[in-house]
């Protein structure tokens, strides 16, 4: 199977790992939630370039576990790994839960340019505010 980066011929295995996963990762920090216990995410607004090798640091400082549910822009890029703990995840990801005090890095290639949602699935989260909006250009 190959992946197709936009504005670039086919990319195959061997093509990310000699050439995009060489890349030093762009750090983005994201918290679900903060100390006060507010329902947001901070920043709610993330933006992200195609082609470009990225590390998203994600942390709950909050009492209370939280999602990071965007699954369309997870369909639309190529995740790398996913480090949470003593483990890493690979291959397709949807969505990540963050106990209280928990954090997560995902590494990821955005692929396809486009908008997508962000929320947090508990009932009731982000009706009150944790929601936002991710853009690859």
């Amino acid at each position: 199977m190959s992946l197709v980066i936009m504005g670039a011929s086919p990319a195959t295995a061997e093509n990310l790992s000699n050439n995009l996963l060489k890349q030093p990762p762009i750090e983005i920090t994201v918290s679900l939630g903060n100390a006060a216990n507010e329902l947001k995410f901070e920043p709610n607004q993330l933006e992200f370039i195609s082609g470009k090798r990225y590390n998203l640091n994600l942390n709950n400082p909050s009492p209370q576990k939280h999602y990071f549910t965007a699954k369309d822009f997870a369909d639309a890029i190529w995740t790398q790994k996913v480090e949470a703990g003593n483990v890493e995840i690979k291959g397709a990801i949807h969505e990540l839960e963050l106990k209280p005090g928990a954090k997560a890095e995902w590494v990821f290639i955005p692929l396809k340019p486009g908008k997508y949602a962000l929320r947090c699935t508990i009932p009731g989260h982000a009706e009150a505010g944790m929601r936002g909006e991710i853009l690859i250009k």
